[in-house]
């Protein structure tokens, strides 16, 4: 039986607007098992990107627990905080934020090179990178610079940057949300790749057919979860149709 990587209880996240209390997040508490790879759904504003942000530590809760490998990290210190991420977490967002004074390259191995007593020397961190892009596909494009490339090739690179480290999870805020839909589906072959591999991953989208390539969908509204759906992992004979249209008969239910 897997191991949870990543246990949170009775998350909470409050935001003062104009002297008015939001309650982004109310008493959220949820599992991710090592190897899963689940999907995040809900309507506009129902705290999607708050919940991720607030799991990763990339937001502070205002209260609650959020385990990651055995270590509350709700409770660190920045600095510590800031280490964890950089060694156990891999972020890709929708919007591509890459270094335009580096190339592709460059841009990937960068984390790599801001560890703390990394035991690798440069060569050994600049062969993973280049083993991460010829992995994804984009190993011709390494020494291109961000604005020579497709959409497409920069989100592949981001996800090459994601692995870098060799991450506990990945966290990923829409990561098809800007590209057209052959490259979003090139994308999500190469994240379901990942997973097959063993890599956790916790992703936040709005698109169904994205969703029913993850394992598990959890639903949430107003701030709550109020369903969770399993999907079981998706392999490389599944049905994508069949596991969509039975996502979309359980987000009816859901209301959505």
């Amino acid at each position: 039986m897997s191991k949870t990587i990543l246990k949170v209880t009775d998350l909470c996240k409050t935001y003062i607007t104009n002297k008015r209390q939001n309650n982004a997040l109310k008493n959220v508490s949820f599992e991710v098992k090592e190897g899963e790879m689940v999907a995040i759904m809900g309507p506009s504003g129902s705290g999607k990107s708050t919940l991720l942000y607030t799991a990763s530590g990339m937001d502070e809760a205002t209260s609650g627990e959020v385990m990651l490998d055995n270590e509350n990290i709700a409770a660190l210190p920045k600095k510590k905080l800031a280490e964890v991420r950089l060694t156990k977490m891999g972020f890709i967002f929708q919007q591509m934020h890459m270094l335009k004074n580096l190339n592709l390259l460059d841009n990937i191995i960068l984390p790599a090179t801001e560890v703390k007593d990394n035991k690798k020397s440069r060569r050994e961190i600049t062969e993973r990178g280049e083993e991460l892009m010829r992995e994804m596909g984009i190993i011709e494009v390494a020494n291109n610079d961000i604005n020579e490339v497709s959409g497409g090739q920069l989100q592949r690179a981001c996800i090459c940057r994601s692995m870098i480290n060799d991450p506990k999870i990945i966290f990923a805020d829409e990561p098809t949300g800007a590209l057209n839909r052959s490259s979003s589906d090139e994308v999500m072959e190469l994240l379901n790749g990942l997973n097959r591999e063993g890599t956790t991953i916790m992703m936040v989208t709005h698109d169904a057919r994205v969703a029913a390539k993850c394992s598990r969908v959890m639903f949430i509204v107003d701030g709550e979860i109020k369903g969770e759906k399993e999907l079981g992992a998706c392999t490389e004979d599944s049905n994508i149709r069949d596991r969509e249209r039975t996502l979309n008969n359980w987000l009816m239910e859901m209301g959505w």
